[in-house]
């Protein structure tokens, strides 16, 4: 039997209830498991963790919305992710981790051997934290590390931080999304962001919504997509006080690269990379409208393709930026 997904938001689960999933993860039959935003004793989050621990077919872990809000848990979720081997995307969006729960979970997380997703958005995190992502971000020729982190709505981090994190994703080999949004970086910072992408071999995406940029951020991004060859694909702007004018010369760019890209690149054949992590579905941060809400597809390239599965309550989706990646959402 094919691995399945087990999707809850906001319920008070019962301990039946918990023991179910602990049996269906130590079965390895669950592929997602996400729990975000339910109500859950201290005991059954640790029993969760235990199995996840034992789990040899969990890729995708959802924990958003404050499930994991003690230092206890953060406890029991790392030495969960010291003993498991097949977790890819990991979720923690809006848990009050601060920056001594990213001290609990540096070593698990930095020394996981498939983690390559990782969402910290409104984890309320400082400099110090920050620092312990950035050695996640390892440079060309070191160790594999994360392909897509999620840093938004942490107002906490100084400028100091963001400067010491655009140096290590000039540095990264391997982080191809990078999702700020609704940080208050500003002009200064977002240059040190633009000489980092300009940089950077495989960032991708780059999402800057809400980060109270100027048409002077705009600018010097035009002048960088114009002038210089970039791996970067998609740069979210929405939300900030840029001209609509900018922010179309910019898209227009980057589609022509993408464009060029295409014509010249060789067929892609799949092979056992291609079959890879599950596509993360993110908690997006909304401070005027629902705080949170899960996130549509706002990057388009490529288009999503839905295909039938055997449940009619799922779907199974496709995209890729440059390999395939999977999502299975309820509907």
């Amino acid at each position: 039997m094919l691995p399945a997904s087990i999707q809850i938001t906001g319920e008070l689960l019962s301990p039946a209830e918990v023991q179910d999933i602990c049996e269906s993860l130590k079965e390895d039959s669950v592929r997602l498991l996400s729990v975000r935003g339910c109500q859950l004793s201290d005991r059954d989050f640790g029993r969760i963790c235990r199995s996840v621990a034992e789990s040899r077919s969990l890729a995708q872990l959802n924990l958003n919305l404050g499930i994991v809000s003690s230092i206890s848990r953060t406890r029991h979720l790392a030495d969960a992710l010291k003993t498991n081997r097949s977790l890819q995307t990991l979720f923690l969006h809006g848990s009050p981790l601060l920056d001594a729960g990213l001290v609990t979970l540096n070593s698990a997380l930095s020394t996981h051997p498939a983690l390559v997703c990782l969402d910290l958005g409104d984890c309320m995190l400082g400099d110090e934290a920050l620092g312990l992502i950035c050695g996640m971000l390892p440079p060309d020729g070191a160790k594999s590390g994360l392909r897509e982190l999620t840093l938004s709505a942490n107002p906490g981090i100084s400028s100091k931080g963001w400067a010491r994190l655009s140096i290590a994703v000039a540095h990264s080999s391997q982080l191809r999304v990078l999702n700020l949004d609704y940080n208050p970086l500003g002009d200064q910072i977002a240059g040190m962001l633009a000489v980092a992408v300009a940089s950077s071999r495989t960032l991708e995406v780059l999402d800057l919504e809400g980060t109270g940029l100027t048409n002077q951020s705009a600018q010097v991004f035009l002048d960088m997509v114009e002038n210089y060859p970039t791996s970067l694909r998609v740069l979210v702007l929405a939300e900030n006080d840029i001209s609509p004018e900018l922010q179309q010369q910019i898209c227009d760019l980057l589609s022509e690269g993408e464009d060029d890209d295409d014509r010249e690149a060789p067929p892609h054949q799949p092979g056992p990379a291609s079959s890879g992590a599950l596509l993360p579905i993110r908690d997006k941060y909304q401070p005027i409208r629902d705080k949170y809400q899960p996130i549509r597809d706002k990057y388009q390239p490529p288009t999503w393709l839905p295909h039938s599965n055997s449940s009619p309550q799922m779907v199974l989706l496709t995209s890729g930026l440059g390999e395939s990646l999977l999502a299975e959402t309820e509907m």
